[in-house]
């Protein structure tokens, strides 16, 4: 695999050769050596009382020198090129350590000065083992965006908490880009191996691929080509690479910190840091980098599970039943009726359910579910069920909607067995077609809930979804007499099987709600007023 340090080394050639060439030429000038170099070095989070750094580790250069074209800083075989003259390395050895790292001004013809610095570096993060294992498994791991995912990539202002809060991919959009077919490991050994191109070094055949990256900036990867599409370059040609890689912890963040040139799907330049957001979904992370121009952050979800072969196919396409709110005012009462009263629901919630128009309405064509925070302190907020009205046995049940971003909310799409007033819960059978807690905004679930995994429990799956509260997703159940399958925009995330000894095969009744606080909803946000789950349609395949 091609280093990214190798990339300096043949410029440099190219410029010996250069000058080589034009010994005679008298229009070359002088062949300068650097003088004067001058190299300070910053440790993050020092002062009077932590003098040798926040325990971060993370060390900030800067280098100045008269007559000088580039600097190069090299400590234990860690080494970055910086034309500026500045650069960061992250220093992991537990405790107070000295390190000397060597810094290089270059000049005309290669010509050179060396100076070193030594810094005394504390460092106090030990990364937890199910991280490293998450990261690395037995000793690599491969990881790639998860292009199949809504808000895969995307970005917001510098220092939001919302991931796409501005922008965010829809699955599959960049495709054509070069960003897909990358593939990011990371050893036991610290190193960091880039692939470009994993269609074609599946076999060995080919080293060399694209990537895709911010306009200019992307130019310190120091290749050529590339289609500018305005503010990126996309399939600008590049070779696989290997850079360093760490895990750091600066103000108590966990952070992925690569060397060099390295990155993770988009190259934005900067330090090359990548914040782990969350990594509560098994096999997947959701990181934050600011690019180098200080301009954005960037959000990448990445998974360590290859995509799918197929894509999902289903056997229903016959719509039997929909509801797509184009009525302005109430609910149509041919299709829907409501759960009505307080006392927990059974999950120590905190709302009353009514039928209100402050609390469920139809407008613009979407109907709107508020939970609302009343005069005295109580919350409201509606149920609306199709029980004796519509059920059936079977199906695809897709529904197109905009969860509450609030703390304390907790907004359902489901489905409870017909025979619920009979036989009660959970021998009835529940199908969880999203739930989302009120503590985590960037994820939704599927569950099922059975005599055999519940109360208590249920037979449950998540998936990351960082743009559920500001984009509208489709939340899909696919039942069948052998499955109930799980999917958010037509991504699967969850399979359950179904068989005759099990609730999910006679008729069910649709749900749709937004509770407050409970077993999922948590701790309600104080400063709550309201907030709305908005659903574009409902629809049933049959």
């Amino acid at each position: 695999m091609k280093k990214i340090k190798n990339i300096f080394t043949s410029l440099l050639g190219i410029l010996l050769l250069t000058v080589s060439c034009q010994d005679d030429d008298p229009t070359v000038g002088d062949l300068l050596t650097p003088t004067n170099l001058q190299v300070t070095a910053t440790i993050v989070g020092q002062d009077a009382n932590n003098p040798n750094g926040d325990g971060s580790g993370v060390v900030n250069f800067s280098a100045s020198a008269d007559d000088t074209i580039t600097y190069r800083f090299i400590y234990e075989g860690n080494e970055q090129t910086a034309p500026t003259g500045t650069a960061s390395f992250i220093f992991s050895n537990l405790g107070i350590n000295s390190y000397t790292v060597n810094v290089i001004a270059y000049g005309t013809a290669g010509n050179s000065t060396t100076t070193t610095i030594t810094v005394d570096v504390l460092a106090t993060y030990a990364p937890p083992a199910e991280l490293l294992e998450k990261l690395v498994g037995d000793s690599s791991r491969t990881w790639r965006i998860k292009s199949e995912q809504a808000g895969h990539f995307g970005l917001g202002p510098v220092g939001g908490t919302v991931p796409t809060e501005w922008y965010g991919a829809q699955p599959d959009e960049k495709a054509t880009v070069g960003m897909y077919d990358d593939r990011y490991i990371f050893n036991a050994d610290g190193t960091f191996s880039f692939i470009t191109n994993n269609t074609n070094d599946e076999d060995g055949t080919d080293a060399s691929g694209t990537v895709f990256g911010r306009v200019n900036l992307v130019d310190a990867l120091g290749s050529s080509g590339g289609e500018v599409n305005g503010a990126d370059v996309e399939n600008l040609p590049y070779n696989d690479f290997d850079e360093t890689w760490a895990l750091i912890a600066p103000s108590g963040v966990e952070t992925i910190t690569l060397t060099g040139n390295g990155f993770i799907g988009y190259y934005t330049g900067g330090s090359q840091t990548y914040e782990i957001f969350d990594r509560s979904v098994p096999n997947e992370l959701i990181l934050r980098t600011t690019d180098g121009n200080g301009e954005f952050d960037w959000w990448f979800i990445i998974t360590s599970v290859e995509p799918s072969g197929n894509s999902f196919q289903t056997q229903y396409n016959n719509l039997v039943w929909e509801d797509n709110f184009d009525t302005n005012g109430a609910p149509d009462a041919a299709n829907w009726t409501y759960d009505l009263g307080d006392g927990g629901w059974g999950n120590g919630e905190e709302q009353t359910y009514t039928n209100n128009a402050d609390n469920v309405v139809i407008e613009d064509g979407m109907l709107k579910i508020t939970a609302k925070k009343e005069t005295g302190g109580n919350y409201t907020s509606a149920r609306l069920k199709s029980e004796n009205l519509y059920e059936f046995s079977y199906g695809r049940i897709e529904v197109r909607a905009k969860l509450p971003a609030s703390q304390g909310t907790w907004p359902a799409i489901w489905m409870l067995g017909a025979n619920f007033d009979t036989v009660g819960w959970p021998v009835c059978g529940e199908i969880d077609i999203m739930e989302q807690k009120g503590q985590d905004k960037n994820t939704v679930l599927g569950t099922v809930h059975h005599p055999g995994v519940s109360p208590g429990a249920g037979d449950s799956a998540t998936t990351a979804l960082p743009t559920s509260t500001t984009e509208f997703h489709n939340y899909t159940v696919e039942w069948t007499d052998t499955t109930i399958t799980f999917l958010v925009d037509d991504f699967v995330f969850h399979t359950v099987n179904n068989d005759v000894t099990l609730p999910f095969n006679d008729d069910f009744f649709l749900i749709l709600n937004v509770a407050m606080g409970g077993t999922l909803g948590g701790t309600i946000d104080p400063l709550f007023t309201q907030d709305t789950m908005e659903i574009d349609y409902v629809r049933v395949y049959q």
